[in-house]
């Protein structure tokens, strides 16, 4: 959880720290102290876009830090996901920084290493569920409703059957869909493919038999002044000059006998010559002139021209074509085999996936019911007397990932109306005490160990605002003790069930606004709470206020923090 929050050159705050523990931790102060604008401050560290307005007026830069802290428990059920991220975590800490410059550009830190202000929000997900003012509550999102039913519900095995299913069906239809195309369109060009295969296979082309008859047509075209080159060839060669050359050498090895090596090469002169000319013989007595041949070779040059200019450039090519053509041809075949066999198949995986999706929602119906009667038990003690939650389940026409249905949240928020989904009808205030009755209900459920709750006070007060603190009292000590919350209140009611108990004061500083914070207990708690209370007979106020701090430790367990209602206020 949080455990500290430090900021540095914010809109009206200079240098602040937060020090926050678990359970209920409560930031109050006047109008325009600066209260939001920590929340505001939490949101940039936390991923939010940032521009250059929010740094203050003659620094260079905003800073924010945050650490948090994890139980064991905590930290083995996010370990995973900070691995995703590449995030180690040290000793069960994680330290945040992220600092805006003057232009408007940012930079990010985890525990001292360089990240993404993406990262952070990935984080921020994982760490801080934070519900302001301003701010597109996620209550009203169809995603985060269906969420928390399947949360609410203990769905998590069934909706991870429902994705697995609906993945395997689509697979088998995108696989069905795409051979009914293949088909289709082999059997509209079935003809001109038979006429492919057809050609080709009567011109039965053979790999490199064009080279093969460019040769051939020029030796025939050729026939008699090839034939009269051989004879002369072989004429040259009779061996007149290589018998003289036999005397010379043989004078040499009388005279040198160091000449006598020679006559290795003398001999291969001769075998060479003598095989030379043999050649040249044999080939000019083979060599015709054959007119009808070289037609014939004519002709066949042409025809495998023809073939290259169709389906080439090389004779490899056309045959390739030939090959891909006959398979082409082979799919209308075994089409109609293979989709019978892929249709059996997408019938078994939609019967899986209409199974999965019973059962899921049989979860959520089951599910749905006990969390709205839970959170309607609620709902008038958060101020609103004729309100009613409802969830409605509404099938869905096509198969989704998510099931067979979509979850809407209905509210009814007086007697006699009739319900009406939550993003038409909830005002900022009803919509924050509809969160915050579903975290009293969710307690259990909810993996976010740090809950923020600006202005969760807007429209009620008196007794619904005590009944308000107590359930926030109860939704900071989910999990066994794992979770805390920080709540900006205008309401004493609430803040005297703070376990934590912060005050925002603003003041001049160098002639800036300057906001500062300081944790207040005892004395100087009991007269916070006075403050808050708006008596203007600050004796009455603070008899007041202790007594809010008694009833609220009573209520809820909570220590009490007052002392005597003497003493000093909180430095403003």
């Amino acid at each position: 959880m949080l455990t500290e929050l430090r900021v540095r050159d914010l809109a009206v705050i200079a240098d602040v720290t937060l020090p926050l523990t678990p359970g209920l931790n409560v930031l109050t102060g006047e109008t325009g102290a600066g209260k939001s604008m920590l929340v505001d401050a939490l949101a940039l560290l936390l991923g939010e876009r940032a521009s250059s307005d929010v740094v203050r007026p003659g620094a260079q830069r905003t800073v924010i830090e945050g650490a948090f802290e994890f139980t064991p428990a905590a930290l083995s059920r996010l370990l995973p996901s900070f691995g995703a991220l590449g995030v180690d975590v040290e000793d069960g800490r994680l330290v945040l920084k992220r600092e805006i410059s003057g232009e408007g550009r940012s930079r990010a830190w985890v525990n001292g290493s360089p990240t993404t202000v993406g990262v952070l929000a990935q984080l921020g997900a994982l760490l801080v569920d934070l519900h302001g003012q301003h701010e597109t509550q996620s209550l009203l999102r169809v995603d985060a409703q269906r969420d928390i039913l399947d949360a609410y519900a203990d769905a998590a095995v069934e909706r991870t059957a429902v994705r697995d299913a609906h993945d395997r069906l689509r697979e088998h239809e995108r696989h069905e869909a795409e051979l009914t195309a293949r088909r289709e369109e082999v059997g509209r060009k079935a003809d001109y493919l038979r006429h492919v295969v057809g050609e080709i296979e009567r011109a039965a082309p053979q790999a490199g038999e064009m080279e093969a008859l460019d040769v051939e047509a020029k030796r025939l075209a050729h026939a008699d002044e090839l034939g009269r080159l051989a004879r002369e060839l072989e004429q040259a060669l009779d061996g007149t000059a290589l018998a003289r050359a036999a005397k010379l050498f043989a004078g040499l090895a009388r005279l040198d006998p160091s000449t006598a090596p020679w006559q290795e090469l003398l001999d291969g002169a001769f075998a060479n010559v003598t095989e030379l000319a043999q050649a040249a013989r044999a080939y000019s007595a083979g060599l015709e002139s054959d007119p009808g041949r070289l037609a014939a070779v004519e002709q066949r040059r042409d025809v495998l021209f023809r073939l290259t200019q169709k389906y080439g450039p090389t004779l490899p090519d056309v045959l390739a074509t030939r090959d891909r053509s006959a398979r082409e041809l082979e799919l209308l075949d075994t089409a109609d085999l293979d989709l019978r066999q892929i249709a059996d198949q997408r019938r078994q995986a939609q019967a899986d996936f209409t199974r999965a999706c019973a059962a899921l929602t049989a979860k959520r119906t089951a599910g749905a019911r006990r969390l709205a009667e839970a959170v309607s038990e609620l709902l008038p003690a958060l101020g609103m007397a004729g309100g009613r939650f409802a969830l409605r389940l509404l099938p869905r026409t096509t198969h989704h990932a998510d099931g067979a249905e979509d979850v809407t949240f209905e509210v009814q928020l007086n007697v006699g109306l009739d319900a009406r989904p939550l993003a038409k009808v909830a005002s900022g205030g009803e919509l924050s005490r509809l969160m915050l009755a579903l975290k009293v209900v969710l307690a259990e459920h909810d993996a976010v160990p740090t809950l923020v709750f600006d202005e969760v006070d807007q429209g009620i007060g008196g007794e619904v605002g005590g009944r308000v603190g107590e359930a926030l009292a109860a939704v900071a000590a989910g999990r066994q003790g794992g979770r805390q919350a920080l709540v900006i209140t205008h309401l004493p009611q609430i803040a005297a069930y703070a376990q934590h108990h912060l005050v925002v004061a603003k003041g001049a500083r160098g002639g800036i606004a300057t906001s500062d914070v300081q944790v207040v207990t005892g004395e100087a708690r009991t007269r916070e709470l006075a403050r808050m209370l708006g008596d203007p007979d600050m004796r009455t106020a603070l008899g007041h206020a202790a007594e809010l701090v008694k009833k609220a430790s009573a209520t809820s367990g909570t220590r009490s923090d007052t002392a005597s209602p003497r003493g000093r206020a909180p430095r403003r």
